[in-house]
């Protein structure tokens, strides 16, 4: 997936409108209930020191991945060691939420969309080939031209790329609902009930369907009669760019 700093730079800031509604302030941020912050556009898990949830951490790596490509750290992650969250719960973070330390921390993640884009892009190439394993044999080839076909347009690539970040990649048997599960492996398989059309298009109408079976089928209610609306609307954005 070849992508130039320009479609990156789209790219990031489609996720970021996606996960943040273009709030700045959502750039780093501690939702209430979890023991970690999220971070940069794709909401990025951060542990503080000693803990270990069930969720992959994941900002670590995305500023590897940034570290790698020359970009300067604000001085609050350049001095940190080891790199674990400075906070260590969120009543922590909350009184320091706005420090000097942390504006900064934010101006540098909304400038470096189009980077972590880059990181995205890395993780999604990597969820590729486990979503193709974990896909019967003979399905294998046909689901990696379609995601051939995707990755070769911004649109497209950005709609995979969200779309992994945004549901998973469908291979945990833990994600189903009466058995059917809502991740890229599913969205991919349900492209061959969407008839013509480019790959765009058929990927956001699978995705569509695939997301209504999960809120018809979930046992809680809110699902449906809150979140699939939204949902909904997060897939009209699988477009190309204008």
């Amino acid at each position: 997936m070849a992508l130039d700093s320009q479609s990156l730079k789209w790219i990031g800031t489609r996720v970021f409108h996606n996960e943040c509604a273009g709030r700045e302030s959502c750039l780093v941020h501690w939702n209430e209930g979890e023991a970690f912050p999220s971070l940069g556009i794709g909401h990025f898990i951060w542990y503080p020191t000693g803990v270990d949830d069930r969720f992959v951490e994941s900002f670590p790596a995305m500023i590897d991945y940034l570290r790698a490509r020359g970009v300067k750290l604000p001085d609050l992650l350049a001095r940190l060691e080891p790199f674990d969250a400075p906070w260590n719960n969120r009543d922590a973070f909350l009184r320091n939420s706005d420090t000097a330390s942390v504006r900064e921390l934010r101006s540098f993640l909304s400038g470096t969309r189009g980077e972590q884009a880059g990181f995205l892009v890395q993780r999604a190439q990597r969820a590729f080939g486990r979503v193709l394993a974990a896909a019967p044999e003979v399905d294998r080839e046909s689901l990696a031209d379609r995601i051939r076909s995707l990755i070769n347009t911004p649109g497209g690539a950005y709609a995979v790329i969200d779309y992994v970040n945004f549901k998973g990649e469908g291979v945990m048997p833990s994600e189903r609902y009466h058995g059917d599960g809502w991740g890229l492996l599913q969205v991919l398989q349900g492209m061959d009930k969407s008839e013509g059309g480019r790959a765009l298009d058929r990927f956001r109408e699978s995705s569509m369907r695939v997301l209504t079976q999960r809120a018809e089928h979930a046992a809680r209610a809110i699902e449906k009669e809150r979140w699939l609306a939204g949902w909904l609307n997060r897939l009209e954005t699988y477009r190309e760019p204008e």
